[in-house]
């Protein structure tokens, strides 16, 4: 005969035998894993029972509750706030345009000293000139490639000079600046590969290196911007997602080093925002795709066919025709993560649509998201 445990678990579950409780147990242990997981903190999100009914002593059990309803980052509720900005200095990379442009204004207007990274500076780029505009004294613009370490080291020293006090520091980075393109593997070359890597990858690790001796003066916050795409993998995406799922490593392994000296570690993780950021253009993508193939080896243009390239290119532009226009879940996100006193390691601004492909694709067997996605 079966031995048999009588056990009393929260409301209680009656006895059953070693096999059934173990069921129940993983159950229960798995869904609450998952509901962590998916949303944060539940206490403070309506919800309802979860309930698994034991065919053996037909009865109900209830496990746990989960939110009925789920929006993403957007509507998080944030931890208390850090002190007031005062003269605390932030440094934003890639603010030509963009998320960093927009950055630079919001968390100017929130009393912070920012350095405004701007590829563009030297050539007096339209969104330069706006910020410069502001005649602030509280928002400088910089000229700062990324990929150039005597621009990297001469901001190091501009932002030292700048600060009031360079003993105490910097109080943030925001890594934003980055490039993206599209192809399939056998149409990307290994240029394409080497130049989006360069900007996304080794200019956060090199701008990164070059900070932190401000940064750990000042205990202060590092940023990086990442996006879904370095969490699950996608199509003709590949040198994008090799940087990014690169840059999530990488702020890992600081987030380690660095949680004993004082300095957190936060990475931004944006959904679809092509349409708000204008990465690209119908005629942008024209001329990737013209070029791209211009360019493949004979053998693989034979080998795909022009209609098969030409397919692939136009759902690309569809990809890039849509997405979110509003940027502010992004900014909030950022915000937080440089104001809070206890910032997420991860944030998730985007769409419930791609909220919950991240979920499936990162947390789920492999088998089953390609089933979803693939098959």
């Amino acid at each position: 005969m079966t031995a048999r445990i009588c056990t009393r678990l929260g409301s209680g579950w009656p006895c059953m035998n070693r096999t059934t409780r173990r069921k129940q147990t993983v159950l229960q242990l798995g869904a609450t894993m998952l509901a962590a997981r998916l949303s944060r903190p539940l206490s403070q999100l309506p919800g309802k029972a979860l309930s698994v009914y034991d065919r053996e002593n037909g009865t109900r059990h209830t496990l746990l509750f989960y939110p009925a309803s789920f929006s993403p980052d957007a509507r998080r509720t944030y931890a208390s706030q850090a002190d007031a900005a005062g003269s605390k200095a932030i440094l934003i990379t890639g603010c030509d345009s963009g998320f960093g442009f927009s950055l630079a204004k919001h968390l100017h207007s929130k009393g912070f000293l920012i350095f405004a990274g701007c590829l563009m500076k030297d050539k007096g780029d339209a969104g330069v000139r706006e910020l410069d505009s502001l005649k602030s004294d509280r928002l400088r613009t910089i000229q700062l490639n990324v990929c150039n370490s005597e621009e990297v080291e001469k901001a190091v020293e501009t932002i030292r000079s700048g600060l009031k006090d360079p003993e105490k520091g910097m109080w943030g980075l925001v890594n934003n600046a980055g490039i993206s393109t599209f192809g399939e593997v056998e149409f990307t070359s290994m240029e394409t590969y080497k130049e989006v890597a360069e900007v996304n990858l080794w200019g956060t690790v090199r701008t990164t290196k070059s900070f932190l001796p401000l940064l750990r003066r000042a205990k202060g916050r590092v940023v990086n911007i990442s996006s879904m795409l370095g969490r699950m993998a996608n199509p003709a995406r590949s040198p994008y997602c090799i940087t990014k799922f690169g840059v999530e490593a990488f702020s890992d392994c600081l987030r380690y080093e660095m949680h004993p000296l004082g300095v957190k570690v936060s990475v931004v993780e944006p959904g679809n925002f092509i349409a708000a950021t204008s990465l690209y253009s119908p005629e942008r993508i024209q001329a990737i795709a013209k070029k791209m193939w211009d360019d493949l080896p004979e053998v693989v243009r034979k080998d795909y066919g022009k209609k098969y390239f030409d397919e692939k290119i136009a759902k690309m532009e569809t990809y890039c025709n849509s997405g979110s226009t509003d940027t502010s879940s992004v900014i909030n996100a950022v915000t937080h993560a440089l104001t809070a006193a206890t910032p997420y390691t991860r944030y998730h601004p985007m769409d419930y649509y791609w909220w919950l492909r991240m979920q499936i694709m990162t947390h789920f067997p492999g088998a089953i998201s390609d089933k979803i996605y693939i098959h």
